[in-house]
């Protein structure tokens, strides 16, 4: 847990707990596995295995929530909102235009949040109307 903890702070608390009513073992491996097996491993600083898993989330689509824990993560590991940018934007060239836009939405909503907009955009980004 102390992996989890250090690395997606609350976000990742969270995960765990609104699992506990429905999956306790997915929590667990959550925990155990993924933080704690794989995560922990020599070979990759937690900035790199955060960048990683950016590219990664956000190359399968559809990863939203976990877009906005690790998203947080990666800030809470050192990467700067200027690296998760550029590294979103590399990703369009692999996986797609809607995929890293959708991705840099999540960001945006993260760094709002965080404060980390410049002063004209701190509030936290809606996504676009989808009707368009």
């Amino acid at each position: 847990m102390g992996v989890l903890n250090r690395v997606d702070g609350e976000g990742g608390r969270r995960v765990v707990d609104s699992l506990a009513d429905i999956s306790p073992e997915l929590g667990h491996q959550v925990v155990a596995w993924a933080f704690g097996d794989i995560y922990n491993r020599p070979g990759l600083d937690p900035r790199d295995r955060q960048l990683v898993t950016l590219g990664m989330l956000t190359a399968l689509g559809g990863c939203e929530p976990q877009l906005d824990v690790h998203i947080n993560a990666a800030l809470n590991v050192g990467l700067t909102t200027e690296e998760i940018v550029e590294a979103l934007l590399h990703s369009a060239v692999y996986c797609g235009m809607p995929k890293a836009l959708n991705a840099t939405f999540v960001a945006k909503r993260v760094f709002a949040e965080r404060g980390l907009l410049p002063d004209s955009k701190q509030q936290a980004p809606e996504q676009p109307d989808r009707a368009r």
